[in-house]
């Protein structure tokens, strides 16, 4: 073939048109491609963002729960804690300076503000999380020593009760077997107290304040009944079957008083934790409430990027390639009018390009034009370049559409797993709101029993007192009974003194009696002797010796009387002696009984203010139970809330999926050289 004259070549050199086009051609497929895969490789970012943003939310919400766990002494939350912790810390660090080890640069400026948000309440959590972790020690040591008295504790009640039993079988005073008492109740309150100290709350330093004092006075009122203290009013007990039993008591209080000490002394360290752990509970929303801002100011990174700009790109390459084809197509022309034979070659070598590149428009991209010295050399050295740049283009939409599926899928799977952990914690709230429910019942029939047992104190409080006014009007009674006995006592004394004096008169007369029968004796026997003259004095005589002899009998009568009146008065005032000792005796007995009833009294006054005060209580427990119980409702709200944003959300993430399963349709019909990526091989299988 003949070839083209050199005016003909400077004629077909000087259009530019050609030149220009294909350069925009090429400048705008690489243009689209490069936009294409920056914005695949954001999307890319921005779903691993999304993700550690996801992930941080639940994270906050796990490292809140094991807090409140650890601060209750369960051993296991603390590493779980700690793993959460530093779980969320890397995933902060993540954000802010990226990873470098799968290349996932900083989240953007634009968010900063949002991430400065999550970082800065981060930092306010991270210090009470790490305050928690440090107290881990003392707070285990706690829990084990509470443990070893709340075991130790149903042994001491058993041996305490068993002394007040004893004081009583053996008749101590009601003081001793009231301290003895009143220890059981200590030794239930100091179990109770060190509960209260590992649940804690609001009144736990109250329950600590009062764990040391029951404690003490547990102490010191055992000491007092071993060895006596008249401080304290306790009376050292004598018994050797109490003393042995209370001994026992003392070597078992050591050991819960030496646990007691413990506790207190690392009381700070637990109260430290308990109010971290409020604070991570209270401030556990508002890094939710972070992160979710977060998490929506990425979502809306892909909005404000000009995804279009691929568009404009395509666009622009396609009128730049039906502009370079119409130049070539004008160029023919060209060579058409200038010569047949040098028209005969180009067309040729036009149709040989043609024949080269016709596998192009089916998507063949293994197809390669051969650059020759014609003037289509350059055209193919174009399209080569076009095509090297198409196939790159596909491969990053492969590749990129490939990781965007595999990104969605995780993250699909972790909106699925947080949607099933959410619905999980939905049915444990309603559980524990059931339970809150069933507790504040149970509380309200605390605070009725409670009111109940007040009222029976105080009417206890009356009976007492009515008792103690019947003793002191008995001992009223039994002291003027006792005047009254003293009195009559003093007045037989007196008539025995008088029977005495009678007795002395009677003997008295007696005697005279006596001189007067001898007399009368004496004048009969003169009468005798006088014969005639003295006969009637003899008569005067024998009358006066009888009367005589009638008035020693009617003396000697009347001295059996007396001496049965002395006998009898005597054994009166002795009947009267014994009769004011038992008086005194009872009246003793009663006013015993009355301190006892006065004791009564304020044991009853005491015992009526207790169960007042457990019954006011148990009405605020109820009534902080109600609340707790409408707070639940509110959360199981907010987790039900929060289960279908996440359901949703994987549903979003899903539909991701499939709109990067359909980017990949739209490159399946090109055509790869096998062996430059197994994705290249299937689409060449596909195309074939």
């Amino acid at each position: 073939m003949a070839k083209l004259s050199s005016g003909d070549m400077k004629k077909l050199g000087g259009n530019r048109a050609y030149v220009v086009l294909l350069a925009l051609l090429v400048a705008s497929i690489v243009l689209m491609a490069a936009s294409f895969g920056y914005f695949s490789r954001k999307a890319g970012q921005d779903v691993r963002y999304i993700g550690l943003a996801n992930e941080q939310q639940v994270l906050s919400q796990r490292i809140a729960k094991y807090a409140l766990a650890a601060a209750g002494a369960e051993e296991s939350a603390f590493d779980l804690l700690k793993r959460h912790r530093d779980r969320f810390q890397e995933t902060m660090n993540v954000l802010r300076n990226g990873d470098p080890e799968t290349g996932l640069p900083p989240a953007p400026v634009t968010v900063s503000d949002q991430l400065g948000k999550v970082d800065a309440r981060w930092k306010r959590f991270r210090a009470n999380v790490d305050e928690i972790l440090a107290g881990r020690e003392p707070i285990l040591s706690i829990r084990q020593n509470a443990k070893a008295i709340n075991e130790m504790i149903p042994q001491l009640l058993a041996d305490s009760d068993e002394v007040v039993n004893i004081l009583v079988e053996k008749g101590a005073r009601p003081e001793q077997v009231y301290k003895a008492s009143v220890q059981l109740m200590l030794s239930q309150r100091i179990a109770n107290n060190v509960n209260k100290i590992l649940v804690g709350g609001e009144g736990v330093v109250t329950a600590a304040d009062r764990f040391g004092r029951d404690a003490t006075i547990f102490a010191n009122v055992l000491n007092g009944m071993l060895n006596g203290d008249a401080a304290m009013g306790v009376q050292r007990v004598k018994d050797a079957e109490a003393r042995a039993k209370l001994e026992e008591v003392k070597a078992l209080f050591e050991e819960i008083n030496s646990m007691v000490g413990a506790i207190l002394g690392l009381s700070p360290d637990l109260f430290a934790v308990q109010e971290a752990a409020g604070q991570i509970t209270a401030g556990s929303d508002a890094l939710v409430e972070a992160s979710t801002e977060l998490m929506g100011a990425l979502s809306e990174l892909a909005d404000r990027r000009p995804a279009w700009l691929v568009e404009v790109f395509g666009a622009l390459g396609m009128i730049f390639l039906l502009m370079l084809g119409r130049v070539i197509y004008r160029d023919t022309t060209i060579r058409t009018r200038l010569a047949e034979e040098q028209n005969a070659r180009n067309q040729q070598a036009i149709l040989r390009l043609l024949d080269e590149i016709q596998g192009l428009s089916e998507g063949d991209l293994t197809a390669e034009a051969e650059v020759t010295e014609d003037f289509t050399g350059a055209i193919a050295d174009a399209f080569n370049s076009a095509i090297v740049e198409l196939r790159n283009l596909v491969r990053t939409i492969n590749e990129t559409s490939e990781e965007v599926s595999s990104a969605a899928r995780e993250t699909q799977a972790t909106a699925m797993h947080l949607a099933e952990a959410s619905d999980h914690q939905a049915q444990q709230i309603t559980a524990a709101s059931t339970a809150i429910n069933e507790m504040a019942v149970s509380i309200e029939a605390v605070s009725r029993n409670a009111a109940e047992s007040a009222a029976v104190a105080k009417n206890s409080v009356d009976l007492a007192h009515k008792g103690a006014e019947t003793v002191r009007r008995t001992i009223e009674g039994m002291d003027a009974i006792r005047e009254q006995i003293q009195e009559t006592s003093k007045r037989i004394k007196r008539l025995g003194e008088s029977s005495q004096e009678i007795g002395d008169i009677v003997e008295l007369i007696n005697d005279i009696a006596d001189q007067t029968n001898i007399l009368a004796l004496n004048a009969a026997i003169q009468a005798a002797m006088a014969g005639e003259a003295g006969r009637g004095f003899a008569v005067v005589a024998d009358e006066v010796q009888r009367l005589a002899e009638r008035s020693s009998n009617a003396t000697k009568q009347i001295e059996a009387l007396v001496k049965t009146i002395q006998t009898d008065t005597n054994e009166a005032v002795i009947s009267m002696e014994q009769s004011t000792t038992g008086v005194v005796n009872g009246a003793r007995l009663a006013e015993e009984a009355g301190e006892a009833l006065v004791e009564i009294e304020g044991v009853s006054n005491r015992l009526a203010d207790l169960i007042s005060a457990i019954s006011e209580s148990a009405a605020q427990q109820a009534s902080a139970a109600a609340n707790i119980s409408d707070t639940m409702n509110v959360i199981q709200e907010i987790t039900t809330q929060t289960s279908a944003g996440t359901n949703e959300t994987a549903t979003s993430i899903g539909n991701l999926a499939e709109l990067a399963a359909e980017l990949r349709k739209s490159v399946a019909g090109f055509r790869l050289p096998e062996g430059e990526s197994g994705e290249g091989e299937g689409n060449s299988a596909a195309a074939a």
